[in-house]
């Protein structure tokens, strides 16, 4: 069982629903098409897939939480494709009975910067994407998407304003320092890091993605002192075999009100 899966199995135990009615359900739950941005002065094409949710309705973040429900993309059958690059617009959080989940409402534009193998030939972007979308219940949803890509497309608002959603690089927040103490935990590792970092608004949330698929991390618990924050999660992992991280492949994402802001890696401390 995949992880989308596995936390769909998991959140089905919470609110169940019958497979057939999600079946059917599905189309008037959650919508996608390929909107089209054109070149970039890098010879790269930015795409964006946007979904539509019904009113009531979310999805998930990269990222979503202990109640969420991580999306999984596949690129089967495109064409002239040699790498994707997501652009994921900063999340709201959500309170889901009594547990916390990280995602959107309403709608979501998920820009893609696509890197052709030739970038004098046409390009194809066909794949699917398998996500949780959650009400009063939560409903698993395959969602299938096709289109060319016109290269002469272009400029395109609705990517553009999606692009500026995004958090803010660790640079533009002012980050001066990010380091990691790691030590031994329940079942894996207790890691806590320490931002040197201005702050970003209400109560901020620290989100930490080990950089390892086999390893989980659970909620952080933070607290700020000035412009110092600090975050403490336990890792565990999945399969219970010893626990190797490259703290430079480890991603934070703080939430505050104001902003949120994207940090790749820490040092040793």
């Amino acid at each position: 069982m995949n992880v989308f899966h596995a936390a769909i199995a998991a959140v089905a135990l919470l609110a169940p629903v019958p497979a057939a009615w999600a079946q059917a359900q599905t189309a008037e739950l959650v919508q996608v098409e390929v909107l089209e941005g054109g070149m970039t002065a890098r010879g790269t094409y930015l795409a964006a897939l946007s979904f539509t949710l019904a009113d009531g309705w979310k999805t998930y973040w990269r990222a979503p939480g202990d109640a969420g429900i991580p999306p999984e993309f596949t690129w089967r059958g495109s064409r002239n494709v040699a790498a994707t690059n997501l652009t994921w617009p900063t999340p709201i959080v959500f309170d889901q009975g009594g547990l916390r989940s990280i995602g959107y409402k309403h709608s979501l534009v998920l820009p893609i910067e696509i890197t052709p193998r030739d970038k004098g030939d046409k390009i194809r972007l066909k794949g699917e994407v398998e996500l949780g979308v959650c009400s009063d219940i939560c409903v698993p949803a395959t969602l299938r998407f096709d289109r060319d890509l016109d290269t002469g497309a272009g400029h395109n608002p609705l990517i553009a304003a999606a692009l500026a959603e995004r958090p803010l690089s660790a640079k533009e927040a002012g980050l001066r320092s990010a380091s990691c103490a790691l030590r031994p935990g329940d079942g894996g590792l207790r890691l806590t890091v320490t931002f040197a970092l201005p702050p970003t608004g209400g109560t901020e949330l620290v989100v930490i993605e080990p950089g390892v698929p086999e390893v989980w991390a659970s909620e952080a618990e933070s607290h700020r002192q000035g412009d110092v924050l600090t975050a403490s999660a336990d890792l565990t992992s999945v399969d219970g075999s010893p626990i190797g991280l490259d703290r430079s492949a480890i991603r934070f994402t703080v939430l505050g009100t104001k902003h949120a802001v994207d940090i790749r890696g820490c040092t040793a401390s």
